[in-house]
């Protein structure tokens, strides 16, 4: 037992703290780092940066190490005060301050523990320019009489520079405020009671003790108490009523003004003291001279002790009596003020803000009282050394005293003198530890003579001096007075020591005895590690190392501990030394501490340890606690010999297993057996590809010291301690895997772990854990089943492993235990395997019972009650198998599905041309849980299929393997059509991967689960595990694409609209309304920092996240109409599976989700459309909210199952318009991003893919969107065919010109068109054929030929054939009475005299 310091509370957020006393700390970039803000345009201080570099590199430097050398030691510059109960801490600057309680929080490592939390911050100045000086915390006991011990409340008591002492509420109120000395306040100190202990010690009274510069002010304790209360209630009063004002009782205290001494830094009220005759003589001499009068009985006087200068400590006596307590009228609030501070307090600012308020009650101080001289009687007289702090022990008898020169000096308080000194702690803070005996620890062993006598005497009290050296980071912990250094911790050069000296406030010699406040002496506040340590010292390091037989002892253990870590190669002359320690300590708590070392240690073998073991129990008096721990080791350590020797005997067994003996010990038909073989064979082959088997430590063998760490022996039963999962394995391997291997006598280890006192219940937990395990050995060597089927047989037979009365209960408890292992382990295929065995076991159990107990069915009178008997008997036993057959169904069903997660596809070189794009790799994010009978019973009813659901998303597999897999289960049906099952053939052609056992795999698993892998119900499942991953990472677009394209694999219509609305308030809205208004703002398609900025995603992901939206928004559109045709799907579980339990599957809520709004839904589809094509165009210079109206917009981004209103009837021109030109522009775009594709295609012969999926169909889009936009569709559908003809696609401007309607328009723009190719290739191409066809023209038609502007043609390279067919065209498309016929058939005219060649 060693000092050592232990944190018992942490700051939950210190750094908001300190940015809120020292603003200029806040986390800013600093001046010394490039590290700038992307978003930030940079600045002129950021771009000349580098001259500054160049010119004074040392600059940046210092600056940096200053500013960070204040972000650690800021806590030194700060006023600092912990209530002693750990209840309030109060850190002051300058006006402000901050106020924190503890409360219990949870840990970064998900640990309970004590934070401090700021529970109020502001600022407290009063006056102009005051700032703190000085805090206090001063808990205030509870006058209930069923108070637990601890305090009512916490008052805050602070000076200020002004001279002012104000008393505070935890939530920052202001109490009442006193004005007793004009100077600033220098020190704060509190004194509380304290139980005398010894009869002659003077009973010292409670006070506040008020350091200035020339004076100290004491205030009665008392009094103090009185008035804190009285002030408290009327802070309550006044902020119910707002009118009450109930004066407290007035402060009585004591003013003293110092004399005979320059400077006074710090103070310490040592209280009341008595002097003895002799000094009072000696006194009396020194004052009065030979001739001094003496009176009777010594005077009590009030001693103070004050550091400084000249003298550097000085210590004063005041007579009680000599002056009469002054009273002070309380400057208590009024009403109202209090009312008002209390109001803003909540809100976490003071109510002191409006100074014109205050300027009135400040011009009117109180009268302050002049002091009472009191001169120096005596002191340390040193004029170079000036004192800086003095803190009082505990029991005030010592005072450590620091000064400028580094040194920590210790006063004698009674006598007046230094006796110690200690050099080197320059601005050293000082504490006091003071540590009361505990009586228990007297108690050696009988034989021994009491080094302290009587053992029923007073507890002794040793101090200890703490000292904290900033400068050298260091802790220190002094034995006083003379004592020795006892512990030196290294903590930092940033904290804070803080030593109270005081209690609670408010107790007497009677209430003090029944409490037992939780107090804490001192304490050190680390800013760095934000974390608040105290220091606990035994307290037999008070006592020194001749007397102490515990200091011996201690030395003797560290001694074996050297010994124990020392390497030697005579291990009888260290068992021999070993011996010789442990028994030269007497302390009975401290032999067993070594044994336990002993018993620990890696080192020694295991006959040393069993021999130091057994000699201890030969002395001949030994306590009777160590008699029983040693003992209880010595008969773990007589089992690990027998278990050792067991396992180390050759032992081999000669009998041959066939499949027909496993089939007979299971109980297993042939086609049985054959089942149970197929499915652990593929379950092995696909478990072997997920894992690795690392080479670990060798099975069967643990270190003695292992082993006597696990277990435990109290009164002869041995049982085992609280283990992880690994070492209960281990252990259990040191017991089973022999016998499991069939190399060691199971009989006889079952005889052994009997006879130790190991329960059945506790080895069968140890056999199992260790049988499922060790999955991959088992499956590899079946004839493990029969040694396991051995020892379970000989577990079962053992004394109360199987009551006899167990028929009579519903289930046996010993075969519940087992299937519970099963049902929990995540090793399927050796848990199907022991539940076989454990099936087989339990049946021929029973069936001998029952043999046992009705031999013969009995004839006559009895047999009627054996039958009725047997009958019972018989009611038990069926319930129970039917146990055992349910939990064989679910072992099967999850080890299949655990093989179909283990399985994945094999990629194969891609065998297509490279203009198409190859299927994606499957994907690697964390590996997928491991599946278990338990998991699946509390994953609720949509277990199963998410899990399936998160293995099709790992491997990435499109919807068509999922239907093509189901489909082949259907083929085998006859009434199924063939070419439904070659479709999906020919879809999965297009995945490019060898799927292997998946198919075959999944088939069995739609058939083993025809409910929970129902295709709708899966569907949904990898929908929304899609949609899931696809929100974590927004980037990978291919993650919703495939979400929507399981969407569409859904066939009913109420889950599809179910899933389709979940996944659009979950996950889309939010970004779908942030894309909508970022594009409304920047007027066309974002770039992709923006994108970033306000969606979360780049530009082109959002493109691709818009048009799956699109989809989605159809989907459901077609949903809402479908579902009215066809019935909600009724949700069943498997018969093995009924009793699941866990949260509700998504189909169940997708089944939950209301009707939507048809008209709200396509309205939003609408919009989605457009913004789709504004990011896929890039179109600029369009505001997507701008082609809506009021009414339209406010229904945007609404609940789609509400009813909202929506536009209606005819629109604003203005609004057509416009919406109007977007379209025109949508298909201008869409024609030219099509020509542009295959003018490249021609060019490089490749077509590149549209990102994430098939485009859309964007003519037709746009004239649907016409028609809900109030558009003219015709128009749309001529802007689409001019818009052909413009880029040269005359073959499909012909197909698009059947759907026009208004064909004469259309023949007048296709004229126009005409004649801008025709101006091309006489005008602009200057040649001599030309000029002289140009000649021949009507003057008519080449005036409007040269009226056209060839620069809007996108083709000018057009054949003039091509160019003919158009005029044809336009000829049968006007009419004869047209005005342009005549043109047109000029132009025809002129295009075949282009065509002809001349001769």
């Amino acid at each position: 037992m060693a000092c050592s310091i232990v944190q018992f509370c942490s700051f939950q957020d210190l750094q908001a703290a300190r940015d809120f006393l020292f603003p200029h700390l806040r986390e800013e970039t600093p001046v010394g780092a490039l590290r700038r803000d992307p978003n930030k345009s940079t600045n002129w201080e950021d771009d000349n940066w580098g001259a500054w570099e160049e010119t004074e590199p040392q600059e940046p430097e210092e600056e940096g190490n200053t500013c960070k050398t204040q972000k650690t030691s800021w806590l030194q510059d700060c006023v600092l005060s912990l209530s002693p109960t750990n209840d309030l801490m109060v850190i002051a600057r300058e006006q402000k301050a901050v106020f924190l309680v503890p409360k219990w929080k949870y840990s970064d490592k998900r640990k309970e523990e004590m934070q401090f939390a700021v529970a109020w911050s502001g600022s407290l100045n009063v006056e102009e320019g005051e700032c703190v000086t000085s805090a206090l915390c001063i808990p205030l006991a509870s006058q209930k009489r069923s108070s637990t011990g601890r305090p009512d409340w916490t008052c805050i008591v602070l000076g200020f520079t002004s001279g002012s002492v104000r008393f505070y509420t935890e939530n920052g109120v202001l109490l009442l405020a006193q004005l007793l000395n004009e100077d600033p306040v220098l020190q704060l100190k509190c004194r509380t009671y304290e139980i005398p202990r010894h009869p002659g010690v003077t009973e010292q009274n409670e006070e506040l003790s008020i350091l200035y510069p020339a004076a100290i002010v004491t205030i009665d304790g008392f009094s103090l108490f009185q008035s804190l209360r009285a002030c408290r209630n009327q802070v309550a009063k006044a902020a119910a009523s707002g009118n009450e004002n109930i004066q407290p009782p007035p402060l009585a205290y004591k003013k003293w003004g110092l004399q005979d001494i320059d400077t006074i830094i710090d103070h310490a009220s040592i209280g009341i003291m008595t002097l003895s005759p002799f000094d009072q003589m000696k006194t009396a001499s020194n004052i009065g001279g030979f001739n001094a009068a003496i009176k009777n009985s010594p005077p009590a006087m009030s001693q103070y002790i004050t550091v400084g200068s000249n003298p550097f400590t000085g210590f004063f006596y005041a007579l009680e009596g000599s002056t009469q307590p002054l009273l002070s009228h309380v400057a208590l609030a009024v009403a109202s003020k209090l009312t008002s501070a209390l109001f803003n307090a909540a809100s976490g600012w003071l109510g002191w803000k409006s100074k014109h308020e205050e300027e009135a009650v400040q011009k009117q101080k109180p009268k302050v009282e002049p002091a009472t001289p009191l001169a120096v009687r005596f002191g340390l007289p040193d004029s170079r050394r000036h004192g800086e702090s003095i803190c009082l022990s505990p029991c005030n008898t010592l005072a450590a005293v620091t000064d400028d020169f580094g040194r920590v000096i210790l006063l004698d308080v009674a006598r007046g003198i230094a006796i110690r000194m200690w050099k080197g702690y320059r601005g050293a803070q000082t504490g006091w530890i003071q540590i009361i005996e505990d009586l228990h620890e007297r108690v050696p062993e009988k034989a021994d003579s009491s080094p302290f006598g009587n053992t029923q005497g007073p507890s002794r009290v040793a101090q200890f001096l703490v000292i904290y050296a900033p400068r050298r980071g260091i802790l220190e912990v002094w034995s006083t007075q003379q004592g020795p250094r006892v512990g030196a911790f290294n903590v930092g050069k940033h904290c804070r020591l803080l030593y109270p000296g005081y209690k609670i406030m408010g107790l007497n010699n009677v209430t003090s005895q029944s409490w037992q406040p939780q107090t804490y002496q001192i304490c050190l506040v680390d800013p760095v590690s934000a974390s608040v340590k105290t220091v606990t010292v035994p307290f037999h390091l008070a006592l020194s190392d001749k007397k102490s037989e515990r200091a011996k002892d201690l030395h003797l253990v560290k001694k074996l501990s050297t010994l124990l870590k020392t390497k030697s190669p005579n291990l009888d002359l260290v068992e021999t030394e070993i011996k010789e320690l442990i028994l030269d300590i007497k302390y009975p708590a401290t032999k067993k501490q070594a044994l336990e070392s002993i018993l620990a240690s890696e080192r020694l073998s295991f006959s040393c340890v069993r021999n130091i073991t057994h000699t201890l129990t030969e002395l001949e008096s030994v306590d009777e606690g160590l008699l029983q721990f040693c003992a209880s080791k010595l008969k773990l350590l007589h089992l690990y010999e027998s278990v050792c020797q067991l396992n180390s005997c050759d032992f081999r067994s000669d009998a041959s297993f066939s499949d027909n003996d496993l089939a007979a010990l299971l109980r297993l038909d042939e086609k049985e057996l054959l089942k149970l073989q197929a499915l652990l064979e593929k379950y092995k082959q696909e478990n072997s590809r997920t894992t690795v088997r690392f080479s670990d430590v060798k099975d069967g063998v643990l270190p003695v010291k292992t082993f006597l760490e696990y277990l435990e022996c109290e009164k002869d039963v041995i049982s085992i301690k609280k283990i992880s999962e690994e070492e209960y394995v281990t252990l259990g391997s040191f017991f089973f895997w022999k016998c499991l291997h069939g190399e060691s006598s199971t009989e006889d280890m079952c005889h052994t772990l009997e006879l130790a006192g190991l329960s059945p219940q506790l080895l069968l937990s140890l056999l199992l854990s260790v049988w499922l395990s060790k999955e991959k050995a088992v499956l590899e060597k079946l004839q493990s089943v029969c040694c396991l089927h051995t020892t379970l047989s000989l577990l079962s037979r053992m004394t109360v492993a199987i009551d006899d009365t167990w028929d009579s209960q519903p289930v046996s408890p010993w075969w519940q235990q087992m299937r519970a292992a099963c049902i929990q382990s995540e090793n399927n295929g050796a848990a199907l395997l022991s539940a076989h065995v454990g099936h087989s076991v339990a049946a021929r159990i029973s069936n001998s019972a029952t043999e046992k107990k009705f031999p013969q069915t009995a004839s006559g009178a009895g047999a009627g009650a054996e039958s009725e008997a047997l009958t019972d008997s018989w009611e038990a036993l069926s319930l129970d198998t039917e146990y055992w057959r349910l939990l064989l169904k679910q072992l099967e069903d999850c080890l299949l599905l655990q093989t179909l997660l283990h399985s994945r596809p094999s990629a194969r070189p891609c065998s297509r041309p490279c203009t198409q794009p190859c299927q994606p790799a499957p994907l690697s994010p964390e590996p997928l849980p491991r599946l278990s009978v338990r998991k699946l019973l509390e994953g609720g009813k949509g277990g199963i299929a998410d899990s399936v659901a998160k293995w099709v998303f790992k491997q990435d597999l499109s919807p068509a393997v999922l239907k093509l897999a189901n489909q082949e289960r259907d083929a085998e049906n006859p009434n199924k059509p063939k070419d439904v099952v070659n479709r999906g053939l020919i879809e999965l052609s297009e995945v490019d991967m060898d799927l292997g056992t998946i198919p075959d795999l999944l088939r069995a698993a739609y058939e083993q689960f025809p409910c929970s892998l129902e295709p709708d119900v899966l569907h949904a499942h990898c929908c929304w595990e899609y949609v899931v991953q696809w929100n974590k990472d927004p980037e990978e677009a291919r993650f919703f694409v495939r979400s929507i394209e399981h969407l569409k694999h859904i066939v009913n219509a109420h889950v599809q609209n179910g899933i389709a609305l979940m996944m659009w308030n979950t996950f889309l809205v939010k970004r779908f309304s942030a894309a909508t208004y970022l594009m409304d703002k920047v007027g066309k398609a974002p770039k992709e920092r923006l994108c970033r900025r306000d969606v979360g995603m780049s530009d082109s992901a959002m493109t691709s996240f818009l048009g799956s939206c699109l989809d989605l928004l159809q989907t459901l559109m077609e949903a809402d109409v479908s579902r009215e045709e066809m019935q909600a799907p009724v949700l069943d579980s498997e018969d093995a599976w009924l009793t699941v339990e866990g949260p509700v599957s998504i189909v169940e809520l997708a089944l939950e989700q209301k009707h939507i709004h048809y008209p709200l839904v396509e309205h939003h589809s609408v919009l989605c459309s457009v913004l789709y094509a504004v990011m896929r165009f890039a179109l600029k210079t369009v505001k997507p909210l701008s082609l809506f109206d009021s009414k339209g917009k406010n229904a945007f981004f609404k609940d789609l199952t509400s009813i909202q209103l929506l536009p209606s009837g005819e629109m604003d021109p203005n609004f057509i318009s416009v919406r109007q030109q977007f379209l025109l522009k949508v298909v201008s775009a869409a024609v030219q991003a099509q020509h542009l594709t295959t003018r490249v295609k021609e060019a490089a012969e490749e077509a590149p893919a549209t990102p994430f999926g098939k485009d859309q169909d964007w003519p037709v889009l746009a004239v649907d969107l016409a028609h809900h936009l109030q558009v003219s569709e015709d128009v749309i559908r001529r802007h689409y065919v001019g818009e052909l003809y413009n880029h040269g696609v005359d073959h499909l401007g012909e197909e698009a010109t059947l759907q026009v309607q208004d064909k004469e328009v259309l023949a007048s723009q296709l004229l126009v068109l005409t004649g801008q190719r025709l101006a091309h290739a006489l005008l602009h191409t200057q040649t001599r054929d030309g000029m002289e066809l140009l000649a021949r023209l009507s003057p008519t038609l080449c005036t409007w030929l040269k009226a056209m502007d060839p620069q809007d043609l996108q083709n000018t390279e057009v054949p003039i054939a091509t160019t003919a067919k158009l005029v044809h065209k336009v000829i049968e498309l006007l009419p004869e009475n047209h005005g342009q016929y005549s043109l047109a058939l000029h132009l025809l005219d002129a295009v075949e005299a282009i065509a002809v060649p001349p001769l």
